[in-house]
């Protein structure tokens, strides 16, 4: 029982039973006094208007050979006996044709209707003016289905424009939230963030020479606070930037924001140079990247604290590299190399087809790295 219910369609709409019983009905009532040719035409109409029904599994091209054919065969019956209602069916079927098949299916259906009431007319020896109201009927259905497909199509192109309107104020309204939301981003990085960076750096400035001048311990450690609550506010003005931008930072803001953050932790000196036309990376590339600044970044303040770091972008068309060394003032032992951040660091590299270099040089550290890019 599931499989049949599953190979048949939903159940005739009003409208297909409408459109079926108005060529069936019509069929019924020639048959009371048919000949029997008029009985063959009636069954084979009535047969060819099974599609209509909808309740089979049906191609796309039986509906208009269907249509079609019941124009034909009523009119037809019509022909061979003018005083039944086969006319009714005729023109009921073409005007379902009209409003709602394709153009090549309603022509059809007008020229086959238009050819049934010319061979009546000859056939019948009827005279022209009389055969003038099918005519006028015909042209009427014709001129009812032309008006319902434009202001179809007139609706379809109204709700097409409506459509677009509202998708383009909805990405109107989104660039403005966008645009409003970097603007915010960046007066949080430029101003408050700029701001808090430099009143790190003064209150550590204050605290090494109260240090020097042998200050009251008390006042030392109320400036230590001061100084861990602006280092903390301007790593939540980071967070902050970070959430209302959803571009992606620039690799050369993010450098430059890392070593803001080791100079205010460290005091020491931390520059960023960038040689070659900078341009927008990968994410995974730029990510990667960043990543190995703050492992280098990370080992410097565990090995060498207070140690000077340079840090230097090259880009080229093919590939762009990545050094960081510090300068420690003398050569440190290689027992750096065995540590899991720099491994880590070097299977990120290798993943890119990139190749990582880190060794001690002699005054200090260098990791210097090289990925390609488009």
């Amino acid at each position: 029982m599931t499989t049949q219910a599953g190979e048949r369609q939903a159940k005739p709409a009003a409208l297909d039973w409408a459109r079926w019983g108005f060529v069936v009905i019509p069929m019924l009532t020639s048959v009371v006094h048919a000949t029997p040719l008029s009985w063959v035409l009636a069954a084979v109409t009535v047969l060819a208007a099974t599609p209509f029904l909808r309740v089979f599994p049906a191609p796309a091209w039986l509906m208009p050979v269907a249509t079609i054919a019941v124009v034909a065969l009523s009119g037809a019956l019509g022909v061979v006996q003018p005083s039944s209602w086969a006319s009714v069916a005729m023109f009921a079927t073409t005007f379902y044709a009209v409003r709602t098949l394709s153009k090549p299916v309603t022509i059809g259906a007008l020229v086959t209707a238009a050819t049934v009431i010319v061979v009546w007319t000859t056939y019948r020896e009827v005279n022209w003016i009389d055969a003038l109201p099918l005519a006028g009927l015909l042209v009427v259905i014709m001129l009812l289905g032309i008006n319902r497909n434009t202001r179809a199509a007139k609706l379809e192109q109204t709700e097409l424009a409506l459509a677009r309107a509202q998708t383009a104020a909805e990405e109107h309204a989104r660039a403005a939230a966008l645009a409003e939301r970097t603007r915010i981003a960046r007066e949080l990085h430029d101003v408050l963030a700029h701001s808090l960076a430099g009143l790190a750096l003064n209150l550590q400035g204050a605290r090494l020479m109260l240090v020097r001048d042998g200050a009251n311990p008390d006042v030392v450690a109320q400036i230590v606070r001061a100084q861990k609550l602006a280092t903390e506010g301007l790593a939540e003005a980071r967070k902050a930037v970070a959430a209302l931008r959803e571009d992606a930072v620039p690799v050369e803001r993010a450098v430059s924001d890392l070593l803001a953050g080791y100079r205010l932790d460290t005091g020491a000196r931390a520059d960023l140079n960038v040689d070659g036309e900078a341009r927008e990376l990968d994410a995974a590339v730029g990510t990667m990247l960043v990543r190995a600044v703050q492992e280098a970044l990370s080992n410097t303040r565990k090995h060498a604290p207070n140690a000077a770091v340079a840090v230097t972008l090259t880009y080229t068309p093919s590939r762009v590299e990545l050094t960081v060394a510090d300068r420690q003032g003398r050569r440190p032992t290689a027992a750096l190399s065995a540590g899991y951040g720099l491994r880590g660091m070097g299977e990120r590299v290798a993943l890119l087809d990139g190749r990582l270099d880190s060794g001690p040089v002699e005054d200090g550290w260098r990791v210097h790295l090289t990925v390609p890019c488009a």
